[in-house]
This record gives C-alpha cells, structure tokens and sequence, in this order.
C-alpha cells in the first residue's frame, strides 16, 4: 500500500488557542457541550481524519492556571466522553489520555477495553505520566514523583496493561446456548504480574475487541519519554518547531525500536501542527491576528507559567521585556526546555512568546494557505520528519471546518490522503499490524516445534 499522510484530530470542546471560546465562531460552553463534541467528531469522520484525540489533566490548573480566563479549566473526562460518540459515528477513533502515574493498571486497563468493544475496535490509550504538583496534590501527595521515577512506574504500568488484555484469547468465546458452554476456559489466562511497582494476578474480565486491543499512543520526547515510546507505543504525538529537530526525533525514535526488536514502521510519528487557512496570505494572517487579539495578558502569562514547570512567577515583568530563567522542576522538562528554546531562538518578549504558543502549546503553528500549509506538510512526511500530523485547529468548530474543506483536498490532490476509510478499526485505518495473542502466539510456537 502507498505510503500515506496519518492525521489525528486534536480537538477539545473549548478550542486549542487560549482565548478560543472568545472567538465569535465558537460556544461559549464547547468544553462541557456535548452536542457540540458530536458535531466535531462527525466533521472530523467528513474530513476523513484517523482519530479525534483528546488530552487530559487531573486538576484545575491544567494547560494554564486558575484564574478565570481559560476554558481549559474545566471538560469531560475523555473515555467517559468517547463511550459516548463512538455509538454515533462508524469509522473515527478515539484516542483518550490517562494516567500511568495515578491509575492502576486494572481498572485503566477495564475501562480502555471496553472503550474498545464499545466503538468495535476504534479506541486508543494516550499514555502520560502526568506531571503538576497540582496533580499530585489531589492524590494524596504533597508534591509530584520525580521524573524518572514516573517513567520507570508508565513502562511496568504499560506492560501489566498490556498482559491483562491479553487474558481472553480471541476466540475464547463460544456462546454456544445448546452445550451450555459459554467460553474455553482454557482460553482464559492469569496475569500473575509481580514487580517494583504493582502486583497483579488478573485476568481481565473484558474480552479483547476486533482490533485486539487499543493502539497504544505516547507523547514524550525527554529521554525517558523517547524510550518508553520507542518500547511500548504505536503512534507518538509530538511537539516540533523546526523540520530538522523533527528529523532528529523521528530518526532517533525509529532507531531505538529498532534497537529492542521492534519494527520501526509500527511505530507512527505524528507531530502537533497548529494550522490558520486562509484561501489567502492576507486571509489566513487576519484569522491569526484577530484570535491574537483576544488574549488577556493574565492567561497569557498564566500559560507560560504553565508550560515551564509551574514555578515561574511574572509578577512584575515587562511583558515587552525578554523571559526570565525559569527554576527547574520534576514536570513536563522536554516541553519547558521547547518553550525556552521557541524564546531564545526569535528573541520573544514575554508578549509575543504567550502570543505564538498561544495556539498550541510549543506545536508548530502554520498561518497560510491551503498550498503553503500542504507544502509543508509534505516536507516533513518525505523527508523523515512525519508519518502523519495531529492536527490542533486554534479555534472550533471553524478552524476544523477550513482544514476539512480547504487542507484535506489539497492532500488528496497530490495523493498524500486518503479519499476513503481503509477500514473499520482504528488498526486499520492506520496501517498498524493485528496484535497477536501472547498465548495463542506461545501455543503456536510450541506446535510449530513438536
């Protein structure tokens, strides 16, 4: 099959951009309207997108502080929300986040399969290890786990996770009503996992979904974060500002799974890419300047503070003056050293830093048109840099709609996407490979030996 453009749909109910709700185009209410989450997912399913993608924090501060500016503050828990779309559209999937660091590998792994059996092989598992001392603290902690210590508890958490949904063999169950016999109970697997972290017996009382299990999604790009990804995710989010430091992690990535066995083309790579279209220049810059003109300087700075650990305090800083050193904590370290270097490198003020990660965090922003923005795209994906791209429109439902109707037939145009669904799975629609049972596979082995 020809090499093709993965596209993940970003798209929380209050838009990406930090004054998105302000936006005359979009609800006031888009973060908890689920109405509205419904209309995107059905666009999204239009534009023929693989998955609609949704991160996640445990408290209030996530994505940028308390203080009444932000309609990050407050959402839907994602596989809560996901359980309920995934009945109402046939071919999207559905990647949630949730947290190695404060969840237990049973219950994540209960609700993730059975978002799975749910949507009928759609569903996605983002795996985080959550940082914030926010988080932690309403997890009977005073402060956070230190960062390796996070990441040594998400590779074991993965692994039990992983071991549980393969307690059922696929075809274990029967349900055969003349016998009486419900399900092989030889098909049916103890987990039996002991280690530093958890001690699980199992099994898993869900059965494993017509795609096997969830695709496993990471995000990390710390040096821990690239290992974890490299060992145990199928697809990795990832933040970008330059095609050259993409490449690095791109060929980094591919090489490290390599290193431990795996094939580096079950591995896609998609990074963040914050899009303006314009059937214009002119058009797209005024999309873009208009939105940037929304933004209160207290959520602005609010965010900054956010993205660098949390710990920066701008209080009497010339907003027009440059960014401060910012105290280094057990957080996000690869984002807060991206936002450091996005300041450094263009000689931001204050200002126009909050300004240009505004729209996505430390993501690539593109302000274009439909050409230019393709342009790019097909830079990164035929020259080791993507596989794909997780697209985070600044501001919805509009910013989704103009990539639908201007972007993906531009893609399509030059035979970077597809013009139909491959599938019905999530798998599928990827290009990713059937995971095989661990025990029908070690049967198999065995019977191949005799």
């Amino acid at each position: 099959m020809t090499r093709k453009i993965r596209l993940g749909a970003f798209l929380p109910g209050g838009g990406q951009h930090v004054a998105a709700w302000r936006h005359p185009d979009s609800p006031a209410d888009g973060a908890t309207n689920f109405a509205f989450h419904l209309e995107l997912a059905k666009e999204a399913e239009r534009g023929l997108f693989d998955a609609y993608f949704l991160a996640d924090g445990l408290a209030v501060s996530f994505g940028g502080g308390m203080e009444g500016g932000n309609a990050k503050v407050a959402g839907f828990e994602p596989v809560t929300l996901f359980a309920a779309l995934a009945p109402l559209t046939t071919h999207l999937g559905f990647i949630a986040t949730a947290s190695t660091t404060y969840e237990e590998p049973y219950n994540l792994a209960r609700k993730f399969a059975s978002l799975d059996l749910i949507s009928e092989g759609r569903a996605g598992w983002n795996v985080v290890t959550t940082a914030t001392e926010a988080a932690a603290q309403n997890f009977n902690l005073d402060q956070q786990h230190p960062h390796a210590f996070r990441y040594r508890r998400a590779a074991e958490h993965v692994e039990v996770v992983k071991k549980l949904w393969d307690s059922f063999e696929d075809d274990a169950f029967l349900r055969d009503k003349e016998t009486g016999r419900f399900f092989h109970s030889d098909k049916l697997h103890l987990t039996e996992h002991r280690g530093e972290h958890f001690k699980v017996k199992g099994p898993l009382n869900v059965p494993r979904s017509p795609q096997g299990h969830p695709v496993i999604v990471q995000a990390g790009q710390s040096d821990d974060g690239r290992g974890l990804a490299a060992a145990t995710a199928e697809v990795i989010f990832t933040a970008h500002q330059k095609r050259d430091t993409a490449q690095e992690f791109y060929r980094d990535i591919k090489a490290r799974a390599r290193g431990v066995g795996r094939n580096p083309d079950h591995i896609l790579i998609m990074p963040g890419v914050s899009p303006f279209v314009g059937r214009t220049q002119d058009e797209a810059q005024e999309k873009y300047d208009r939105l940037t003109s929304l933004i209160l300087p207290e959520d602005g700075i609010s965010l900054l503070n956010g993205l660098t650990g949390g710990t920066l305090d701008l209080t009497g800083y010339d907003l027009d003056g440059p960014l401060p050193p910012a105290p280094p904590t057990e957080g996000m370290k690869s984002r807060q050293a991206l936002i450091r270097q996005i300041a450094d490198e263009n000689n931001f003020t204050i200002r126009q830093l909050y300004q240009w990660v505004a729209s996505a965090r430390g993501h690539f922003t593109i302000v274009g048109t439909p050409e230019t923005i393709v342009d790019t795209l097909q830079e990164w994906f035929e020259n080791e840099a993507a596989d794909g791209f997780n697209i985070l429109p600044p501001w919805l439902p509009t910013g989704l709609t103009d990539f639908v109707d201007l972007v993906i037939p531009e893609l399509q145009r030059r035979g970077l996407f597809r013009t139909a669904y491959e599938g019905r799975t999530l798998r599928e629609n990827l290009g990713l490979p059937f995971p095989t049972n661990r025990h029908a596979l070690a049967r198999s082995a065995v019977h191949a030996a005799e």
